[in-house]
C-alpha cells in the first residue's frame, strides 16, 4: 500500500532460494523455504512503515495508550490488509519486476511461488483482514480495509501506474489509509485528524518515492514505467521534492490544535530537518553535481517516524492540547 508504493526502495531478496541462488538438492525446498517464499510476496518491510503511523494514530484518536488487545488486533488485520494488496501487485507487474534489477529477485520472478498460489494468496489474506477486523475491532474498520485493497490494486497498479507521471501521487492514497483504520478502530467514526494525518503522508510519499526514482531511473525506464524522474528533467523532480516537503511540513502543523507542545516541537524540528536535506539535494541538482538521492529517501523514512511517534508519545503523556487560536 504504498508508503505502499512497489517496495519503496528495497529490494526484494527474500526468496525460496539459497543465498547463492540455487536451490537445494534437485529443486526440493522445506517448509521455511516456502513459509518465507509467500512472506516475501507481502513486501514486509513496506508493512513495517504502515505500522509506525498506525499504532500513533490510534494513540492521538484517544489522546491516551489505547486497549492492548485492539492494537494487536488492528495490527494484525492490517498487517494482512497490507499484505494481500501487496501480494496482488506482485501477481500483476511479475512482467516489470523481471526487467527491474530491484525487484528480479521478487518470489514470483525466481519462480519460487507459482502465479496461482500468489494470486490466492493474496485473496485469501484480503479476505481474512475483513474478517479479523469485523470480528475483533468494528465493521467501519474492516469496510476501511478491503476499500484500500481495491484502490490499490485497481486503481493504482492497473490504472495509474503504468500510464502517468502522477501514479505516486494520487496511488499513494492507498499508503495514507492505515492512519484512518487506525483511528476507525478506536472511535468507530473518521474525523478531521484522521485526515490530516492522511494528508502527511500523501504529501510525504512524492519526495520519498521520487528520490527513490531518481536513483532507479534507468530500472523504471526499462520497465516502461512512466515516473516522474523517468519523464521530467533531473531539475523539475528536485523542484517538485522542495515543494511537496514544504507543503508536508506544514500539513503537520494542522495537527497543532489536538497536541501538545511536545508533538509541536518534534514536527518542527523535523521538518527544518527534513526541508535541509529536500533543498540540498535541489541546490546539488541545479549545480550540475553528483547527488544521493537515496540519502533523502532513507532521511524520508526517519522522519516519518519521528513526527508520528513524537504523535504516540504526545497523546500517551496526555498533555492539555493547545487548542484553536480563536
Amino acid at each position: 500500500m504504498s508508503l505502499v508504493n512497489a517496495a519503496h526502495g528495497r529490494s526484494d531478496s527474500t526468496s525460496a532460494v539459497h543465498p547463492t541462488g540455487e536451490r537445494p538438492h534437485g529443486g526440493r525446498r522445506t517448509i521455511r523455504q516456502v513459509v518465507g517464499a509467500y512472506a516475501a510476496l507481502a513486501k514486509p518491510r513496506v508493512i513495517e512503515l504502515l505500522l509506525v503511523t498506525t499504532i500513533p494514530a490510534m494513540f492521538l484518536a484517544g489522546r491516551e495508550i489505547p486497549s492492548p488487545w485492539l492494537v494487536l488486533a488492528t495490527l494484525v488485520g492490517g498487517t494482512m490488509a497490507a499484505g494481500s494488496a501487496n501480494a496482488l501487485n506482485c501477481v500483476i507487474d511479475a512482467d516489470i519486476d523481471k526487467v527491474m534489477n530491484r525487484t528480479k529477485r521478487r518470489p514470483l520472478v525466481k519462480e519460487s511461488v507459482p502465479r496461482r498460489g500468489a494470486l490466492i494468496f493474496g485473496l485469501v489474506l484480503g479476505v481474512l483482514s475483513a474478517v479479523v477486523l469485523y470480528f475483533t475491532v468494528n465493521l467501519l474498520s474492516a469496510i476501511l480495509a478491503i476499500a484500500t485493497i481495491l484502490f490499490y490494486i485497481f486503481v493504482y497498479t492497473l490504472v495509474l501506474k503504468r500510464r502517468t507521471s502522477q501514479n505516486v501521487v494520487w496511488g499513494g492514497a492507498a499508503g495514507c489509509m492505515p492512519v484512518v483504520i487506525g483511528w476507525a478502530a478506536v472511535t468507530g467514526t473518521v474525523e478531521w485528524p484522521a485526515f490530516v494525518m492522511f494528508g502527511v503522508i500523501f504529501f510525504w510519499t512524492p519526495p520519498h518515492t521520487w528520490a527513490l526514482g531518481m536513483k532507479y531511473r534507468d530500472d523504471y525506464e526499462r520497465a516502461g514505467v512512466p515516473m516522474l524522474p523517468v519523464v521530467a528533467t533531473p531539475q523539475h523532480v528536485a523542484r517538485q521534492i522542495v515543494i511537496y516537503s514544504w507543503v508536508m511540513v506544514a500539513w503537520t502543523l494542522l495537527l497543532v490544535p489536538v497536541t501538545s507542545w511536545i508533538y509541536t516541537t518534534f514536527a518542527i524540528l523535523a521538518g527544518g530537518w527534513f526541508l535541509f536535506y529536500a533543498h540540498s539535494l535541489n541546490a546539488a541538482v541545479r549545480r550540475g553535481e553528483e547527488t544521493k538521492p537515496m540519502s533523502l529517501f532513507h532521511r524520508s523514512n526517519t522522519y516519518l517516524m519521528i513526527v508520528f511517534v513524537a504523535l504516540a508519545v504526545d497523546s500517551a503523556i496526555g498533555l492539555p492540547a493547545i487548542g484553536l487560536p480563536f
